[in-house]
């Protein structure tokens, strides 16, 4: 069945004018009065709901019950990432979203190709933000992970505290200038003592990596090295490894 994010208040027997996005949606798939589908609007759970009526640019539906079905990972990671270039940015929010990341914070750093700043980066931060909910929609999560607005790496790990029962990680390290042959001292991610947190912070640099001041720093504000194996891996793919290894079990 079709499922539309509605980040609505839904009450079951409610009659609710669908959001622009969702309600393209429905036209887009021709559905017609009576036609049913699921909502979700991010606070857990899903609506049933069937369309009543369908206008040129609205579409309204009645609610239906309340299913309380949630598919979310056991990990509640956190992914800091250095922006990649191009679409990819776009590409990782997608896939981050179905391998069930909780946050994502896009980060700038020395190496960083991309820059925004102002209305650019509010209006790249909403953009990550509806490809997180129209992956949320096709992948069955009812909760949809928040994108942060871009910022400083030196801004950001300013406001990082440890806490014991978080895991604070460094990854992507091997296209740092240390020599590849130096990650064979990093702490494996698949370590089971370190792998059983159930909550992690993941900082991940962009192409070219972060540098050796960003790493240090970053292992200043309580972040440990970690690694994903001896192959040298674009820094989407890290991020995306490390948190298939973290969330799908």
């Amino acid at each position: 069945m079709a499922r539309f994010y509605c980040p609505l208040p839904l009450v079951p027997g409610q009659v609710v004018d669908l959001p622009p996005t969702a309600a393209r949606h429905v036209q887009v798939l021709r559905m017609q009065p009576g036609h049913s589908l699921t909502l979700f609007n991010g606070q857990g759970g899903e609506f049933s709901a069937e369309v009543q009526h369908m206008g040129r640019s609205d579409v309204r539906v009645v609610v239906g019950e309340h299913r309380n079905v949630e598919c979310e990972a056991a990990a509640q990671v956190h992914l800091a990432v250095g922006m990649p270039a191009n679409e990819r940015m776009d590409w990782l929010v997608e896939k981050a979203t179905e391998l069930g990341v909780h946050r994502i914070t896009p980060l700038m750093t020395e190496r960083s190709v991309i820059r925004l700043t102002g209305e650019r980066a509010e209006k790249k931060q909403a953009h990550w933000q509806a490809v997180a909910a129209s992956a949320s929609e096709q992948c069955g999560r009812n909760r949809v992970p928040l994108i942060d607005a871009p910022e400083r790496l030196d801004a950001w790990l300013a406001r990082q505290t440890s806490q014991a029962d978080v895991v604070h990680g460094v990854l992507s390290l091997h296209a740092s200038t240390q020599a590849l042959t130096a990650v064979r001292d990093l702490q494996p991610l698949r370590d089971a003592g370190v792998a059983a947190a159930k909550t992690w912070v993941l900082l991940n640099g962009p192409e070219g990596g972060l540098t050796d001041a960003e790493d240090a720093a970053a292992r200043a504000n309580g972040f440990i090295a970690l690694s994903l194996g001896e192959r040298v891996l674009r820094a989407e793919t890290a991020a995306l490894g490390a948190l298939a290894l973290l969330t799908l079990n």
